[in-house]
């Protein structure tokens, strides 16, 4: 499995993401899991939220697993906080952050997690309470590296005027289709072009490189568009008429394509697969590995519909 730069580590160029198993039963949950650590893959992502209500994924994964202790420090577990669906509300408090991480610990049973991001920025953030807790989640060992997930640059700058941790990950919504934070610094300043918008507080992949920040690609094979994956989907045919020509090419599916499209940015980033199916697992695993041409990679963006002036 390739591996990019994560923090003052490296990790896996593919994370297997838990928000789906919470209607899977413990012999499906433990065969993913083995495919993923057959595939490379010894990122796990979770966020308290997942399941349908709080901690319920973390625990379906930690009741499934019943990990050892060593085989607990061969991999790394990532969640995240911060969103409040009860209240309809977002919260970056010091008791709520604090609050989560300890229910996530007891969830997922065990005493740290490796990385807790910020999920989905909190309009009324006050980075002193974000340094506070993240503080004291350091000082105890229950958290060992912070992230953020959806944030802007600016955004950023503002919980480091406070926070002395490195930010070490942004989760952010990418995929072939789906490719605003790529797309519109490539049309800037295209008077009157859609493309040209700037949604993301502007240049948010540079501003990640500059600073060390892993990007972590969120529903890498959805559209974007409500239209779900495009991988087949006949809204794009153009699209599923390359992927399929380059998948014939490599000898891998269309899937190992896509996945491939993220990982040869050189940013490089870290595909979240949201999939329960361990033949996927093991399809996206294989498109890491896979680098794609200058061309090939230019050829799938214009193919999607996005302008190249």
């Amino acid at each position: 499995m390739k591996t990019v730069p994560f923090g003052s580590s490296t990790a896996p160029a593919v994370i297997a993401g838990m928000m789906r198993i919470n209607d899977k039963d413990e012999a499906h949950i433990r065969a993913l899991y083995a495919t993923a650590r057959e595939s490379g893959i010894d990122f796990f992502d979770h966020a308290d939220i997942y399941g349908g209500s709080m901690h319920q994924c973390e625990a379906r994964f930690a009741d499934a697993l019943r990990l050892s202790a060593s085989e607990r420090d061969e991999i790394v577990l990532q969640t995240k906080c911060g969103i409040v669906p009860a209240q309809g509300t977002f919260d970056f408090s010091y008791e709520h952050i604090v609050t989560q991480v300890e229910g996530s610990l007891t969830a997922l049973q065990t005493d740290r997690l490796d990385v807790l991001l910020l999920h989905r920025p909190d309009i009324l953030v006050e980075p002193e309470e974000v340094a506070r807790a993240f503080d004291d989640l350091e000082a105890s060992g229950k958290v060992r590296a912070f992230g953020v997930s959806n944030h802007t640059p600016r955004q950023i700058d503002l919980l480091r005027t406070a926070v002395r941790q490195p930010l070490v990950a942004n989760q952010l919504q990418l995929s072939i289709t789906h490719a605003p934070i790529l797309a519109q610094p490539v049309a800037a300043n295209i008077a009157g072009h859609e493309q040209s918008a700037v949604r993301d507080g502007g240049g948010i992949v540079e501003y990640c490189r500059i600073n060390g920040i892993t990007i972590q690609a969120w529903s890498p094979f959805q559209d974007g568009r409500g239209h779900g994956v495009f991988l087949g989907n006949p809204e794009y045919p153009e699209l599923n008429a390359v992927i399929d020509r380059l998948a014939a090419s490599y000898g891998v599916t269309p899937l190992a394509i896509a996945t491939a499209w993220i990982t040869r940015h050189p940013a490089g980033m870290q595909v979240v697969l949201g999939t329960t199916t361990p033949q996927r697992v093991r399809e996206a695993a294989m498109g890491a590995d896979l680098e794609l041409t200058r061309p090939e990679w230019y050829e799938l963006f214009r193919a999607a519909g996005h302008l190249l002036p």
